[in-house]
């Protein structure tokens, strides 16, 4: 009955323990485990509990234990305690006796897995910021290449107007920007030390908490203990910006997967992230984009899942609260791995610039070019619309672009038309009129690029 056992004289179920241990899912806290112990030995010796001496035997002996799960982070398995906190316990004893059953004094398992909890995410956050970091570092790159690369724009899926390759990118620039500033107010707002809030109540050893904070390299402590042992907002905000993150990594790969169809033939995925078929030689698919598609779903459903046990739960701490950990882990090695497969994919793709400007010439992209010409002869907007809607139409029969069509072809639609109308009709002139902050013109793009000029 490990850390409770005195309370009970009967024996637990086989099948209790098995639904009741989570030693295989927390087992990856090991190394938050052991400093938070570590740490929570010092508090003891500030107030006496421990004599130096004391505090001194044990960080040693956790230190060793904290070398033996960095060589080794799968040795715990190898144990059948309930959590990772009694098998670290166990574990310490083992080398020093009683001595490590005074470590436990003034803490309980609730406040000293919300503070190995922090420490995991904390550390995890981390990690993920620099993956971030990387994919924006590969999307400006990529996005330097492009500047002159035209590139049609949809809505609907149906060609809009024309845009530069660059300026696709950086929309997703700005996507993973959000996601960098949402993890890093997440990691902000993380930043807080539980230990030393013991059960629910607090701790009746006069503990300084600020110091015990700074000791593990928190901002600050909690403010109250009821709230720290049962807060999982950490959680749920990491699981948040995950869930976003995915979602906008599934649509660019979306937009990828697209791109590199045989009816767009917009751009190719190198060899390294692509696959072929069994039964077809002539395949080459975009398999680590789907993936990504798809697992932004398993991410979406851990927020859910943690959403879901957290809504209705009383204070203090339940025991529900121990499906905290097998959704965050998997999300975090699910995120992790997709921005890791997403750096390398954006960095394989060639863009193929003459099949992109092909198209953009192809989708009557210039319409609203057309439009804008007829509103500055002084034709109010929505007629200029309709005309160029019949002009389209027009085009469209005849199997030719509107730049394609004759003067007398145009005026026929408006007298106001005359021959300066080309100059406005072309794919550059196109993308040279978007001037305004956040347009796709030569210079907005130079512009937004420019922000991140080394």
């Amino acid at each position: 009955m490990g850390l409770w056992g005195g309370r009970f004289s009967g024996q637990t179920s086989d099948l209790f323990k098995q639904f009741n241990d989570s030693l295989p899912v927390d087992y990856r806290m090991a190394e938050q485990d052991i400093i938070g112990s570590i740490a929570w030995s010092k508090a003891l010796a500030s107030v006496n509990v421990l004599t130096s001496d004391e505090q001194r035997e044990l960080e040693s002996a956790l230190n060793d234990l904290l070398k033996q799960v960095q060589d080794n982070p799968e040795l715990v398995l190898q144990s059948d305690a309930e959590d990772i906190h009694s098998w670290v316990e166990g574990k310490l004893i083992d080398a020093v006796g009683d001595l490590g059953k005074k470590l436990h004094t003034g803490r309980s398992r609730n406040d000293q897995v919300a503070t190995d909890l922090k420490l995991w995410c904390r550390e995890q956050g981390q990690n993920l910021a620099e993956l971030l970091g990387g994919l924006l570092d590969a999307l400006v790159e990529l996005a330097k290449k492009h500047q002159d690369t035209v590139l049609p724009g949809y809505t609907h899926l149906q060609r809009a107007q024309p845009v530069t390759f660059a300026h696709w990118c950086l929309a997703y620039v700005e996507m993973f920007e959000r996601d960098l500033a949402r993890l890093n107010n997440a990691l902000k707002l993380m930043d807080t030390s539980p230990l030393g809030c013991g059960a629910l109540a607090g701790t009746a050893y006069a503990i300084d908490r600020e110091a015990l904070a700074k000791e593990l390299g928190f901002a600050r402590a909690t403010r109250n203990s009821l709230d720290s042992v049962s807060d999982r907002d950490h959680v749920l905000e990491l699981l948040s910006v995950a869930s976003i993150s995915s979602v906008h990594l599934s649509r660019m790969a979306e937009d990828i997967i697209f791109y590199n169809t045989g009816e767009a033939g917009f751009l190719e995925m190198g060899d390294a992230v692509t696959s072929g078929s069994s039964l077809m030689p002539q395949k080459k698919n975009p398999d680590a984009m789907e993936l990504i598609r798809g697992k932004c779903g398993r991410v979406v459903g851990s927020l859910t899942g943690m959403m879901v046990t957290m809504k209705a739960l009383p204070l203090a701490y339940n025991k529900d609260m121990q499906e905290d950990k097998e959704g965050l882990f998997d999300t975090v090695d699910t995120w992790s791995i997709c921005l890791k497969m997403a750096i390398l994919c954006i960095e394989s793709i060639e863009v193929k610039g003459e099949n992109t400007y092909k198209a953009a010439q192809q989708g009557y992209s210039n319409a609203t070019e057309l439009a804008d010409y007829l509103v500055a002869k002084g034709i109010p907007f929505r007629e200029a619309h309709h005309i160029v809607g019949r002009a389209v139409v027009a085009a469209i029969e005849a199997q030719k672009p509107l730049e394609d069509l004759s003067i007398e072809q145009l005026k026929s639609f408006s007298e106001v038309i005359e021959a300066d109308v080309y100059q406005h009709l072309t794919i550059e002139a196109c993308l040279e009129k978007r001037v305004a902050l956040g347009g796709t013109s030569k210079e907005q793009v130079a512009h937004a690029l420019s922000r991140f000029n080394k």
